[in-house]
């Protein structure tokens, strides 16, 4: 969800359960990561339906003197299964290095919390034809020396939030790429601008295990449409 939700949104939360007829489906996982506010408010909301939660990022440290941080600990208090690490938006505004994603995925896994580790190129690196290098880079600096219970997410930075995506044979050959670095096990999500009118087409796409979610997961009647194409 990004910054976005207060209390008042916990009701998109409801709608969705009513459109899954009370229940996630068996075939497929469904998860949310609201601002941290709502974390726990949410957790108690889908723990009966199958719905996961997680948070938007954490710190690499159990606690502290991290004021206004958040750790993995705390999130899974808060019912977290699961949370974004190195997101492209955390790596621009924080300067966030590979190093610091790695730290915070290797925090969240010893806690219990399955990190979902972003990658992704801008728009001058594609265009530079670099873009397998800098995603390589990524995953050789981002992902723990034990990487037990990691989802990886390809982002190209340049999809996020503009409406553009690219071709299905770009994401085809990443999502390959990424699967030829990390072996058979992790899954792989594809984000940027998914929404329900393309999911289904990129959702069918070899190694495309799934989609990380931005506008879209905000308005259940959006994001119903997404795991439906599922």
């Amino acid at each position: 969800w990004k910054m976005n939700g207060l209390r008042a949104s916990l009701s998109e939360a409801t709608t969705l359960i009513e459109m899954l007829d009370g229940a996630a489906p068996d075939d497929r996982d469904i998860l949310i990561c609201p601002p941290a506010t709502i974390l726990a408010q949410l957790s108690d909301l889908l723990a009966g339906v199958s719905i996961f939660t997680g948070g938007q990022d954490c710190h690499a440290k159990e606690s502290g003197a991290h004021t206004g941080d958040v750790s993995a600990e705390m999130l899974r208090d808060a019912g977290a299964a699961f949370v974004i690490v190195g997101h492209s938006e955390r790596r621009a505004d924080h300067r966030e290095s590979d190093a610091e994603v790695e730290s915070k995925a290797t925090a969240a896994s010893k806690a219990g919390v399955a990190p979902i580790i972003c990658v992704g190129e801008t728009k001058e690196q594609r265009e530079a034809g670099e873009a397998e290098a800098v995603v390589g880079a990524q995953l050789s600096g981002s992902i723990p020396d034990d990487p037990k219970h990691i989802v990886i997410a390809y982002e190209p930075v340049w999809a996020i939030g503009t409406g553009l995506t690219p071709t299905l044979d770009d994401i085809a050959a990443m999502h390959k790429f990424i699967r030829s670095r990390i072996g058979s096990a992790p899954r792989i999500l594809y984000g940027g601008s998914v929404k329900p009118g393309n999911a289904k087409e990129i959702l069918a796409i070899d190694d495309v295990n799934g989609a990380l979610v931005g506008g879209a997961s905000l308005k259940a009647e959006d994001f119903i449409g997404i795991i439906r194409a599922a």
